[in-house]
Order: structure tokens, then sequence, then C-alpha cells
């Protein structure tokens, strides 16, 4: 039986994933501040900003389990708002837990991968790492620092036998939109950042859904290997495949007319 660990677990899209795990034969912990056991996951609280946190919930895993096989990063949050106005503590906690509770996972679980052989790896993206956009600039740089993180680890990682790779949603309905931190004052931008924020707050809440989303993520996971960059549904592959293809200058006018009007 393989050993899964998903971190940020205990809702949206890292609960369904965590279910689909458990539901495919893995035995699957969940780390998150808040969560209970249910549906065969068995929760560890865990704040993964906390990197002494994180190794301890890591050995607790091994004690019970004695193997790590996968793990799915997913912990993590939005904030929305104008770059001048966003705090630089907003800022840093947005990097803080987004890419350094990533890391804090990876690292913990590395040494136990490549003395077993292998392992799998996912992280979660977003299609904001390579389209960027306006008034979620510090999630969109967090996400793109996933990718990068996620390419170079790749090429460190695999003649041990261990897999990596991204996952890049798109809008998807989920508590996601409601946890999201707003900046409380937008001098000079109020009214473009109303306009940013509705529009997208409206397309996650007619998006895909947490649990079509955590099943997909689920294959991903327990897949030998992808792509390292693995766009989540049609609409945002095809986004993708544009960013690939068209002049960044393009890409990113039609982004700004979508979101910085």
């Amino acid at each position: 039986m393989k050993t899964a660990i998903v971190t940020g677990g205990s809702g949206g899209i890292g609960r369904s994933t965590a279910r689909h795990l458990a539901g495919a034969g893995c035995r699957v912990f969940e780390l998150s501040r808040h969560g209970e056991s249910a549906g065969g996951v068995e929760h560890i609280s865990c704040d993964v900003t906390d990197e002494a946190a994180v190794r301890a919930a890591i050995d607790e895993c091994l004690r019970r389990s004695g193997r790590i096989d996968i793990l799915v990063c997913n912990a993590g949050f939005g904030i929305s708002g104008s770059a001048e106005h966003t705090s630089a503590a907003d800022a840093h906690a947005q990097l803080e837990l987004n890419l350094f509770g990533t890391d804090n996972a990876v690292r913990a679980v590395l040494p136990h991968m490549r003395a077993a052989g292998g392992g799998r790896i996912v992280c979660m993206s977003s299609i904001a790492g390579i389209l960027p956009i306006p008034f979620q600039l510090w999630y969109s740089v967090s996400k793109a620092a996933i990718d990068a993180y996620v390419l170079a680890l790749q090429n460190e990682v695999r003649p041990c036998k261990i897999s990596v790779c991204a996952v890049l949603p798109g809008d998807i309905k989920s508590g996601f939109t409601a946890a999201r931190r707003k900046n409380a004052v937008e001098d000079g931008y109020a009214e473009r950042v109303e306009r940013s924020v509705r529009r997208m707050e409206r397309d996650e809440l007619n998006g895909m859904s947490a649990e079509a989303a955590g099943a997909y993520v689920a294959r991903i996971a327990l897949a030998r290997r992808t792509k390292p960059l693995v766009a989540l549904g049609v609409p945002y592959k095809a986004a993708a495949a544009a960013a690939k293809l068209l002049p960044r200058r393009v890409s990113n006018y039609i982004v700004g007319r979508m979101y910085a009007k």
C-alpha cells in the first residue's frame, strides 16, 4: 500500500485529493492547522510554515506507516489588491505559505524518498504562474516561483527516481474565494481593483468543482511521471499553450484587458 501526504487537505481541492487517493488504496495523511480524520484520511495538525512542525509531522507519518510514496503540496491562500497598497507583511505571508510552506514539506520528505529509491511530488501552482494577473500580483509571483522550483527540483532528484510536477488550476469553485485576503485601502485603484476582483470571483464561483479538481490531482499524483507543468482543465490547457505561442506583450495585453481595465 502506498502512503500519500497532502498538505492543506482539510478543505477544497486538498480534501478532495486526499479522499480520491484514499479511494485508490493509498494510506493518506492530511496535514493542516484545522481538520479531523475522516473518510480513510488521517489528520495530523501542522502549520506548514513552521519547519520544525513539518518535520515532526512527517516523522509521525513515517512512524505510523513506515514509508512515504507521494507528497501533494496543496496548502496555500490568495491575496488581492494593488501592489502599491499591499503591505510587506501580507506579501511575505503569501510567499511564506505558498512557496516556503511547499519547500518545508518537500525538504522533509526528500531524504526518505531517496532512501526508499523513489517517490512522487506534486506541487499546486496556478495558471497565474505563467499568465500573471494584475491585482493578484503576489499570488502570481508565488505560483511562478513554484513553477521554477519544480523545474529545477525535477533535474536535481531525477537520478533518485523521484518525479516532480506542478499542477496549474484555473478557476475552481472552493473555499479559496471566500478566504482571499483583500487590501483595506486602494487609493487611486479602488474602482479597477473592485472590477478585477469581482470578475475573478465570479469566474471562480462558476469554475470547476473542487471535487473534480481533486480527482484530477489524485490521478496526477498516482502517475509515475507526467509533464513537469500540467494545466488543469481544457480552457487552461489552451491558455497555457497560448502563453507559449503568443509574444509576451500580446498575452500580457489580453490579461490586462480582462483584469486591469
